[in-house]
């Protein structure tokens, strides 16, 4: 029998209104010249700006790519590519991944089960390794049989939120407020199999608790999902991230961290780490992206592998003590709610969305492209500005832009 909600009812999506809501936003930033821009890779965080010569266009530094440790332009990185497409002649095989895969695949995924302690599959991905995870979940295949209640924070990334129709169609849904342990813990009290979805390192600053979580865990028997894409090689011995560098060796049948293979790992995908092996054997044949779409490309593949043996090398340590030099400079610089933080992230917020638009094209036009951020990216009169700080960037280029970032703010303030 077909479960039907009443006419107009939208327990979990309305997609009109998100539309109608924001669109006089995105109009307005795409007319700004701030979203949807081209550009050709040059040196460090720069690229050239627009089309023709790259020597004959505008040179940005770029506070918008999540590459944290600055990797996605390291030789290693390009070099690995190049050379997993010369080993095979090819890009990508177009089969599902029940069915064949390419040997520096497996290769990869044992690289990094044997770095981050735990059974790792990739994934094209995080979105797909997310919704591959999503009807398994909910249907209890990850609770012994029995259907979870599941329980997602309010700012959990888009391509966890976005699943909640599926999981609703398996199995009862709640959304609690941005890291509320305590109605984490009543839900836990009154529901005896219960499952989080949260973010590991939020895409908008700041974290999940994760200590708090694991005392729930351990008291109620809860489940964990994560997604750490934001936090993946910033921490833990060799770059296993944020989230899993806070839990046990094994980690067991109640906890799965996703992470990506792009922002701080350099390369290109997403991945699953596993506690055991019956749930690899679950992921491998019945997550949808796993069976009935297709493996990561050759290219992506080959950056991991480059990636993996910069993050086995001293090179990984000497990375991100730059990039906690590059932090601290911007904080000492310009004042923000994660001023402190060791995350790579901070938000300059307007409030106001036009104000929030003015600021970033006054700093487009100095030569710093940074993403403006708008409902429903954040709540409505939350808008502002987010910076992706990373050990690629200059002393300079971070001192110019606090500056330019002040100045706009005070333009911007007087103009209101």
């Amino acid at each position: 029998m077909t479960r039907r909600f009443p006419s107009g009812a939208r327990r979990f999506r309305n997609t009109p209104y998100m539309i109608s809501e924001s669109r006089g936003y995105f109009d307005a930033a795409h007319a700004a010249g701030l979203m949807g821009i081209h550009g050709r890779s040059t040196t460090g965080r720069s690229f050239a700006l627009g089309a023709g010569p790259p020597d004959g266009r505008q040179r940005i530094v770029d506070f918008v790519r999540c590459s944290y440790l600055g990797l996605d332009n390291h030789p290693a990185v390009v070099a690995g590519a190049i050379e997993a497409i010369e080993a095979h002649h090819s890009l990508h095989w177009s089969c599902a991944r029940t069915r064949l895969n390419f040997d520096l695949l497996g290769q990869l995924e044992e690289n990094l089960s044997q770095m981050f302690d735990a059974r790792v599959i990739a994934f094209s991905t995080v979105m797909l390794a997310n919704l591959g995870m999503m009807p398994l979940l909910a249907s209890g295949q990850l609770t012994a049989g029995k259907r979870p209640v599941v329980v997602f924070d309010r700012k959990a990334h888009i391509s966890l939120a976005y699943h909640k129709p599926v999981v609703a169609d398996e199995t009862q849904v709640e959304t609690i407020a941005h890291n509320d342990i305590g109605a984490l813990e009543a839900i836990c009290r009154e529901h005896p199999v219960v499952a989080y979805l949260c973010d590991g390192v939020y895409s908008m600053g700041g974290n999940a608790p994760i200590q708090e979580l694991r005392h729930l865990q351990d008291r109620y028997g809860l489940f964990l999902y994560i997604d750490d894409a934001h936090g993946i090689s910033l921490f833990g011995r060799n770059g296993e991230g944020f989230a899993r560098s806070q839990f046990p060796k094994d980690l067991g049948d109640r906890t799965i961290i996703a992470a990506s293979l792009g922002k701080g790992f350099g390369a290109s995908g997403g991945m699953l780490m596993l506690g055991t092996h019956e749930q690899e054997a679950l992921f491998r044949r019945y997550a949808i992206p796993y069976a009935f779409s297709a493996a990561p490309n050759l290219a992506a593949v080959g950056a991991a592998l480059g990636s993996c043996k910069i993050h086995l090398s001293a090179e990984l340590k000497d990375r991100r003590a730059r990039l906690a030099e590059r932090i601290e400079l911007f904080d000492l610089k310009c004042a923000t709610s994660e001023r402190g933080s060791s995350l790579p992230i901070r938000m300059i917020t307007t409030g106001s969305e036009t104000n929030a638009i003015a600021t970033a094209r006054e700093l487009l036009d100095v030569g710093f492209y940074t993403s403006v951020t708008f409902f429903p990216t954040v709540e409505r009169s939350r808008a502002g500005i987010r910076v992706c700080i990373t050990a690629a960037h200059e002393a300079h280029e971070i001192e110019r832009l606090c500056d330019c970032i002040l100045r706009a703010e005070a333009l911007n303030e007087g103009g209101a």
